[in-house]
């Protein structure tokens, strides 16, 4: 029998250190994430968990340490090779960032074509449509963002994020303006995309969903990482992190 392969990791973190000035965001952090997982980002506020999503996006450089990206080495990217990276991550924010003035459709197909330019108008609108209909707003293409309710435009932020089919998605905080209820379903929906082998970061403060779920758990705390829980082991040590 062949022994098991370990599939090397979607993104990798390693000894990762970022200061702005004197003061340290992040203080030498390990960090894997593998296709089809999964994981919440927790810690106080300040404890560095949007630098770390920051660094992921290649919004910035780490002070030192190395961070791979889809196989990409971020850390010593290019700025002119920027734009490819981005096309492997899909990116989910509190605050959706909807363009007032498309319809949801055309905000999701937008999203598609800045990434690559050689999309097509009709390829563009048929993925932005598909993707549209994937978390459930297949009949709410040609509404406004005023139109929709705030759980509806946080699905056409996801709808954007995954368009292009990212091995990689990262949350920022997407359910802090969201009543419990609609927090739910678009959890389900990130767990949705786990599924389909995409590797998922959420960043949240929400402790009944990171109790309730029990999925992978990594704490932050003053910028280092002081706690990474399997899947499956998430109890009271999240309520605490969280407090």
């Amino acid at each position: 029998m062949r022994p098991a392969v370990e599939l090397r990791p979607i993104v990798e973190l390693t000894g990762v250190t970022r200061a702005y000035g004197s003061r340290l965001a992040l203080d030498r952090v390990d960090l894997a994430l593998h296709a089809g997982e999964l994981t919440f980002l927790v810690g106080p506020s300040g404890s560095g968990k949007t630098t770390l999503l920051r660094l992921i996006n290649r919004e910035i450089r780490p002070t030192s340490g190395q961070v791979s990206v889809a196989g990409i080495a971020a850390h010593e990217l290019k700025t002119s090779r920027i734009a490819e990276l981005r096309r492997r991550v899909g990116v989910v924010f509190q605050d959706y960032k909807l363009l007032p003035r498309l319809t949801a459709l055309e905000n999701v197909a937008f999203g598609l074509q800045v990434g690559d330019l050689r999309v097509s108008d009709e390829e563009a609108r048929d993925r932005a449509l598909d993707a549209l209909e994937a978390v459930g707003l297949g009949d709410r293409g040609r509404a406004f963002p005023h139109q929709l309710s705030g759980g509806q435009q946080q699905r056409v932020a996801i709808a954007r994020a995954v368009v292009a089919q990212p091995p990689v998605l990262i949350a920022d905080e997407p359910t802090g303006n969201l009543d419990q209820d609609t927090a739910w379903e678009i959890m389900d929906l990130f767990e949705d995309i786990a599924a389909w082998g995409t590797a998922v970061l959420v960043a949240t403060h929400n402790v009944e969903i990171v109790t309730r779920l029990k999925r992978r758990v990594v704490t932050l705390v003053c910028g280092r990482l002081v706690r990474d829980q399997p899947a499956g082991q998430t109890g009271r040590m999240a309520w605490l992190a969280l407090s």
